[in-house]
């Protein structure tokens, strides 16, 4: 099955790009071998290479990229300054302890750096470095504005603050990358903290005037009516969306853990179906209406079941192979890539195939094909943010 151009008859909707990458977050949660979570990075930076776009905030994945190794060096340094839980007879440099009051117990500056303790850090910090990277290549894949519309009437309006807030750091990427080219058009420096200070001021400006020109965009279209429910029907509502989120949430918990993985689905299910019932209820008082609703077509099952089959068989492998999931630290064992797991991890490439192709700046337009799997121009694109009107075909 050949995948087709992207368009709006055919473009994937927004929502299975989450699902997908939620799925290999929650992959990752469950091991901490550093070869499984390279091969997972490995698999989210491939599918973002072969299917993002050309738009704004598709641009920020390089930067959770960066933030990602950052987080992984904090934890280093950290564990290196502050010492590790983990006890190790393999001493890498012992640092001048500084003396703390005895309120301070369990806590040290300085002391005995073992092997051991630097490599449970390594881990660790990879895990989390691994789960930003996942959650980068939703934000570069899924298009805010078209995520937006296909939230339930109940979550709106809490949705739009949600996408306001995703928005923020493709944005700020974008102001900076155009600042930067900016100064080097004009023979300035554009590196070190000189050049990022004197850019730090148009991209306050910027952000600024978006907020401006947001607001104005929210109050023409009428953003915050309600209907009139009766108060039964509100209180049920109520109930049904609060209960299904704390199920959500404890079902979430259960899956995450590694000892709540008997519980952990049904409580999930049921705390699905009672926010899907409760948000439903919720969406009658919501006076909004749908231009062009986002399909959700057998390419979006193939890329949200990819994500879900991820996470399905890693927390499968937890229970035969959880020596191979989790290397220990002690002793200090050489990581192994096991077979099935490291397998499984490569059903989330199924959205470099399965994915419409997108259709970016520069590449050649084949005569045979419609006007509409044409790129639109960058001032009216369609995904250029939540509340930009949509050009006609």
């Amino acid at each position: 099955m050949s995948a087709p151009r992207a368009a709006r008859g055919t473009a994937l909707h927004a929502g299975a790009w989450w699902v997908w990458a939620l799925g290999l977050a929650t992959a990752a949660s469950r091991t901490a071998n550093p070869l499984l979570l390279a091969l997972l990075a490995a698999v989210a930076g491939y599918v973002v290479a072969a299917r993002r776009t050309d738009a704004p905030w598709a641009r920020s994945y390089g930067a959770f990229v960066k933030l990602g190794l950052v987080v992984l060096g904090i934890r280093l340094v950290f564990a290196f300054v502050l010492g590790s839980p983990i006890p190790g007879t393999h001493t890498l440099v012992t640092l001048p302890e500084l003396p703390l009051p005895h309120w301070a117990q369990g806590v040290r500056i300085g002391g005995r750096v073992t092997a051991e303790g630097m490599v449970f850090a390594l881990y660790d910090g990879l895990k989390l470095a691994t789960l930003l990277i996942c959650v980068g290549a939703a934000n570069a894949l899924a298009s805010p504005a078209r995520l937006l519309k296909s939230l339930p009437g109940a979550l709106y309006e809490a949705g739009v603050a949600v996408v306001v807030a995703m928005t923020f750091a493709p944005n700020l990427v974008a102001d900076v990358q155009r600042l930067r080219a900016a100064r080097r058009l004009r023979g300035r420096p554009d590196r070190g903290m000189k050049a990022l200070l004197q850019v730090g001021l148009p991209v306050l400006e910027g952000a600024l005037e978006r907020s401006v020109a947001l607001a104005a965009a929210m109050d023409a279209r009428g953003y915050g009516r309600t209907a009139q429910v009766p108060p039964a029907v509100r209180r049920l509502t109520s109930l049904l969306t609060l209960g299904g989120l704390l199920g959500v949430c404890a079902g979430t918990y259960g899956l995450l853990g590694d000892a709540g993985g008997g519980y952990g689905l049904p409580v999930l299910l049921a705390g699905l179906a009672a926010a899907l019932a409760g948000l439903w209820l919720g969406g009658r008082r919501s006076v909004r209406t749908r231009y062009r609703p986002e399909p959700w077509g057998v390419r979006a099952w193939l890329v949200s079941g990819s994500g879900v089959a991820v996470a399905a068989l890693m927390i499968a492998a937890n229970g035969y192979a959880p020596a191979a999931l989790h290397p220990p630290a002690v002793p200090l064992t050489a990581p192994v890539l096991p077979l099935w797991p490291a397998l499984s991890l490569l059903v989330g490439l199924v959205p470099a195939v399965a994915a419409p192709v997108p259709v970016r700046a520069g590449r050649p337009v084949s005569a045979g094909r419609s006007r509409a799997a044409a790129p639109a121009a960058p001032s009216r694109s369609a995904d250029s943010g939540p509340f930009t009107k949509e050009p006609a075909q």
